[in-house]
């Protein structure tokens, strides 16, 4: 099997083109990289750790990426299933539901981190 970069390329693309397709146009995405980018901000600010990074990193990948494949899904029900239905209803509350634990765990795992930095600061 042969590698074939210019492939490999047209993907990373695709992928790009589907994160831009949600950028600007879907309210609770805005709302995690508005929070994602003051997050960072608080991190340089306060001088969080390079382990402390990781896992913001991470959590904010995480977040991020759960409200992407819940948009696709919103997407995918509301193409098959134009009409109301209660199962695709459904299915669109349990991936909005995937995102909500995400980004609790999220923020909880940011007040861990954060609390101890602005308790000395403001203090």
């Amino acid at each position: 099997m042969k590698y074939d970069i210019k492939k490999q390329l047209r993907s990373f693309g695709y992928a790009w083109k589907g994160i831009q397709s949600c950028i600007g146009k879907e309210q609770n995405l805005s709302f995690h990289l508005i929070a994602s980018v003051v997050v960072i901000a608080s991190g340089a600010f306060l001088g969080i750790t390079r382990m402390e990074w990781i896992v913001i990193v991470g959590c904010i990948g995480i977040v991020i990426a759960a409200e992407l494949v819940n948009t696709s899904i919103e997407k995918l029900v509301d193409f098959v299933s134009p009409q109301y239905h209660p199962l695709a209803g459904q299915v669109k509350d349990i991936a909005a539901g995937a995102v909500l634990i995400c980004a609790v765990a999220a923020a909880i795992i940011g007040l861990i981190i954060f609390t101890p930095y602005l308790t000395l600061y403001f203090l």
